[in-house]
Formats: structure tokens, C-alpha cells, sequence
């Protein structure tokens, strides 16, 4: 896909407007810190759908993040299980021949600074799945591995939360894992405050992924371990399948995850706050609040 930016933000700016820009930042890195100070400033993309901005010609001094993708951009979260070789043997699966794709419904659809509201039935088992995430950019389908990237808009970092008993206990999922019911509740998919473009970070296939819970490290690998990489996902994910423009593609978790802590999980309680950090991509930093 061919987009006027390499890297893409949705803010308010000074005279409280919302607008879409192109941060001027040299690196992920600086946008927290510019923000922070005051000296954040972007450049400012004309339109509304964030899959087809013109350049302006304004620079426009950011006040407020917003989130880059709200519900209403995107039709659909398609999701990846078991795609990190260390998380299936974790997990003591066996690897899938292909893809395990399921569902998220658009309702899941988070900000990057959102709380979370958790629902009193998922209280008692709820995870973290520090992912990244690909958004297509234009519609497609049948598409082959190696044009895969020309149908991305970018990356973000995400988090598929998860709630394990309605996953997997048979009193509540029955026999066979489900994953849609209990991953599906509303906000269960923050995204990062920034879309970057394959022209930034190519087929994302070697970035730092890490998960903190509280400040503490639960989550650290690259997504060099994906057993399925970004093209393989893109193209068996559109066989025989409309992929719509500004749909969401959750890539799978690493190694690290609550449900697989020994000798116990450590599941997430009331009030505790979860960040995924990917290089280059930025952060989420969401706090579970139990409703």
C-alpha cells in the first residue's frame, strides 16, 4: 500500500481540533518525551479515513494523543493462536500446520491508554497477550505472500486480553477450546498510539516484543519467533476471504503469559496495569478495571 506517511497519529492540537498527522519524531522513542514537554508537533494529513490522508500543508503542535483507530475504522479483528514457537511449547501444544485463525468483533477496539473493563463472569482468570498487530490497508483477497505487504497500512502494538476459564475449562467452555466467547468482551483489544508503515519496519519481523505487568517483566522475545510470519498470515488469512480495508490482524502471543507461570498462573487482579512495548511501534498502557 502506498500512504503519504510513515508513521501515523490521531490528536487534538492547539485550538482543540482532531486531526491525523505524521508525528516529527526520528523515533518511537521520542514521541512519549516531545509529548510530555510540549514539543510534539506533526504534520498534518488531510481526510477523514485514516487509509486515504492526503499530505497537508500545516504543522500543527500536538496537545493530546488520541487513539489512531477507533471501532467504527475497523470491521473486524482477525486473531493468530499459537504463532510463537517458545508459547506452544509452553503451553504443551503441538505446532498447527497452519494459521489457527479466530475472531474478535470490532466492539474490542481500545486505546492505548484505555481502561479495561472487565466483566464480574471473566474476573477470575484474566490474561495477557502482548501481540503485534498488522492493519490492512486496502481491500484484498486471494493475496499472494509476496504482495502481502502492499496491502498493509502498518503496524501497532496490542494486547489480546484473555479470560482462561472461558477458553478453556470444559465447566464453561466445554470439550473443545473456544477462543471467540472469551476473548471477544468489549476494549479486549488495546492498540498502540501509532500506526508505522512497512516502509519503517519492512515485514516487522524482527522487533523486541515486551509485556510488563505492574513494571514487572513477564513477556520478552522478537517476533523472529513467529512460527508463521506477517506475509504467511496475510495471504492464508485472504484465501477465499475478503479482507477489508482497516481490518485488524492480531499476530499471536510470545511466551510468557500468565496461564503458563509455574508453579501457578498469576492471573491479573483489579487495578493492575499492562504494557506492551514493540520496538519502533511504541506502547499500550492499559489498567484492568474490574466492573
Amino acid at each position: 500500500m502506498s500512504s503519504s506517511w510513515s508513521r501515523l497519529i490521531r490528536f487534538i492540537d492547539e485550538e482543540g481540533k482532531t486531526a491525523y498527522g505524521e508525528p516529527d519524531i526520528e523515533s518511537i522513542e521520542q514521541l512519549d518525551a516531545r509529548l510530555q514537554d510540549g514539543s510534539l508537533y506533526a504534520h498534518e494529513l488531510l481526510g477523514n479515513d485514516p487509509f486515504s490522508l492526503t499530505a497537508g500543508s500545516r504543522r500543527l503542535r500536538v496537545k493530546q494523543l488520541l487513539p489512531v483507530l477507533t471501532p467504527d475504522d475497523v470491521p473486524i479483528i482477525r486473531c493468530i493462536g499459537l504463532n510463537y514457537v517458545k508459547h506452544i511449547q509452553e503451553g504443551g501444544r503441538t505446532p498447527p500446520p497452519y494459521p489457527s485463525i479466530f475472531i474478535k468483533p470490532s466492539t474490542c477496539i481500545a486505546g492505548f491508554n484505555d481502561e479495561i473493563p472487565i466483566p464480574k463472569l471473566a474476573q477470575d482468570s484474566l490474561d495477557y497477550e502482548g501481540e503485534l498487530s498488522i492493519v490492512i490497508g486496502k481491500t484484498g483477497k486471494n493475496i499472494s505472500k509476496e504482495d502481502a505487504l502492499e496491502y498493509i497500512a502498518g503496524y501497532c502494538s496490542s494486547n489480546d486480553v484473555s479470560c482462561r476459564k472461558w477458553q478453556r475449562d470444559p465447566a464453561f467452555a466445554g470439550g473443545v477450546p473456544q477462543w471467540c466467547f472469551s476473548k471477544g468482551f468489549d476494549k479486549y483489544a488495546p492498540l498502540g498510539p501509532v500506526l508505522v508503515s512497512p516502509k519503517v519496519v519492512g515485514a516487522a519481523d524482527n522487533l523486541r516484543l515486551q509485556t510488563y505487568v505492574n513494571g514487572e517483566l513477564r513477556q520478552d522475545s522478537s517476533t523472529s519467533d513467529m512460527l508463521f510470519s506477517v506475509r504467511d498470515i496475510v495471504s492464508f488469512a485472504s484465501q477465499g476471504t475478503t479482507l477489508q480495508k482497516g481490518t485488524v490482524i492480531m499476530t499471536g502471543t510470545p511466551s510468557g503469559v500468565a496461564m503458563g507461570m509455574k508453579p501457578a498462573p498469576v492471573y491479573l487482579k483489579d487495578g493492575d496495569v499492562v504494557e506492551v512495548v514493540i520496538d519502533q511501534l511504541g506502547r499500550t498502557r492499559n489498567t484492568m478495571s474490574f466492573e
